[in-house]
């Protein structure tokens, strides 16, 4: 609400809200459960139940770098490695000092679900039944933001990774030894440790039958969120799973390094209708940039059992 555009697009939505059926009805449906004051109060409830239903299904932002902007395309400059050398006595000193090259990302990804009713169904729906259909466009959102990200690790080429090449799973089940390939691909890098390992379920529970995994997830019930994805930690590691995965392939990185998401316009919810055909409706969107900053920040393990 800080932002001046967003203070305008709101105000802008107050105003177009009482022309909007479905709108109306959430308004009049929260005045008699006492869960609303006005229509403001509807839209930010309206957004904020969008917002809280992406939350438990937003792992893309728990396994990348995140962050926001106000431009369409920022640069990255990243710094080459020099090279140091031996000179002999009184020499001539060969100066380099650090070089740098850039990443241009641009913001140009619009991730977008809407939801469509007839005047008659917004009069006579209930208050779940709103509110199942606006969570419905927050897991949508969510849904897609994270095979996007999943996608951007799955697209790097496999002499680009860790260790130039994919590691090999040898067919068999996920497995401690696994893990250990992982943070030691990144490790040698010289890399800071790999922070994030991407699974798909099955491989995530080919982890649970492994005993040296057991042993290390002693954890406090608020260290694992299964709900969110989130399955435990292992070495340097925060271990999360998606059905989004590839079953069989693995990826771990150093998210602070490997890639950044940048956030244009984060979720936002607006309303639209077509009286002419009797229809509508919500739309949930969210402008968003992707790139692959250090590919070699991520390393990937192929050939994984699909099985327990």
């Amino acid at each position: 609400m800080s932002d001046e555009w967003y203070k305008q697009t709101f105000e802008q939505q107050v105003k177009l809200a009482h022309k909007n059926p479905f709108m109306m009805a959430y308004l009049k449906a929260g005045l008699k459960e006492g869960i609303l004051s006005d229509t403001a109060s509807a839209l930010g409830a309206m957004h904020d139940t969008v917002v809280n239903a992406a939350k438990p299904n937003l792992i893309g932002r728990e396994i990348i770098d995140v962050r926001t902007t106000t431009e369409a395309l920022e640069r990255f400059p990243r710094a080459k490695k020099s090279a140091a050398y031996v000179a002999g006595e009184g020499g001539t000193i060969r100066v380099h000092g650090e070089r740098y090259d850039t990443v241009d990302v641009q913001t140009n990804i619009i991730i977008k679900d809407g939801a469509e009713w007839t005047r008659e169904f917004a009069e006579d729906a209930k208050w779940n039944a709103l509110n199942r259909q606006l969570e419905e466009l927050g897991r949508s959102l969510a849904e897609k933001e994270t095979e996007k990200v999943l996608a951007l690790y799955a697209a790097i080429a496999t002499a680009d990774l860790a260790t130039g090449g994919a590691l090999a799973g040898g067919g068999s089940a996920l497995s401690w030894s696994g893990i250990v390939k992982f943070w030691d691909a990144i490790e040698n890098e010289d890399f800071s440790s790999a922070d994030t390992l991407i699974l798909h379920p099955k491989q995530a529970s080919q982890l649970f039958t492994a005993t040296e995994f057991i042993n290390s997830q002693y954890l406090p019930s608020s260290g694992v969120e299964l709900t969110r994805g989130l399955v435990g930690q292992a070495l340097t590691m925060r271990i999360f799973k998606s059905s989004k995965c590839t079953n069989g392939v693995a990826h771990a990185v150093n998210k602070q390094i490997a890639a950044v998401m940048l956030i244009r316009r984060d979720i936002t919810v607006e309303d639209y209708q077509d009286p002419k055909n009797n229809i509508f409706g919500l739309v949930a969107s969210e402008r968003v940039g992707l790139a692959v900053l250090r590919s070699k920040a991520v390393a990937r393990m192929t050939n994984i059992s699909t099985s327990l």
